[in-house]
């Protein structure tokens, strides 16, 4: 029987700290769908098409890894039709933590067969967030910064943008 979990988030823009949500499923579980989100009324600072290109390039080295896109459609019901029944989730605190338990019981209350798995990235990983990463770049010596919180080609695109 093959195990297939979804992780979703916006990745907007990824993080090294997604990279390590999805390294560690794709060890747990023999498929694993990473769904990039696009919801309207939700504003992004990169749009579908690119977060998806840095996903693709960074999800390269797994053969159990496929990037999708999710769109106007809850978590538990996509998860669903695509015949996943874990959804993975990263805890950084435990702000994280109260907000992920709530969406947990959202999702089983929407698809019973859905199970949640929480994972908790390292200590050096724990405050990074796509939020954080947009924050930093743009003052004087950002580069040296945000280079350590972010995938190779997510700097790239960031530091070519400036």
């Amino acid at each position: 029987m093959t195990t297939t979990a979804v992780y979703a988030g916006s990745f907007d823009p990824p993080t090294n700290g997604h990279v390590w949500m999805i390294e560690r499923s794709a060890k747990l579980f023999d498929r694993l769908l990473v769904a990039a989100a696009d919801n309207p009324e939700k504003k992004y600072s990169f749009d579908l098409e690119q977060r998806l290109g840095w996903l693709g390039e960074i999800c390269a080295p797994w053969d159990n890894v496929e990037v999708v896109r999710i769109e106007n459609q809850f978590l538990a019901h996509f998860a669903r039709d695509r015949g996943a029944k874990f959804a993975v989730r990263g805890i950084r605190d435990e702000d994280d933590y109260q907000y992920e338990r709530g969406m947990r019981y959202v999702n089983s209350d929407l698809n019973e067969d859905l199970t949640t798995v929480f994972l908790m990235p390292p200590r050096e990983l724990c405050q990074i967030s796509s939020s954080f990463v947009k924050g930093m770049v743009g003052p004087e010596g950002w580069e040296g910064v945000v280079t350590r919180y972010v995938p190779a080609n997510v700097f790239a695109s960031l530091r070519a943008a400036e």
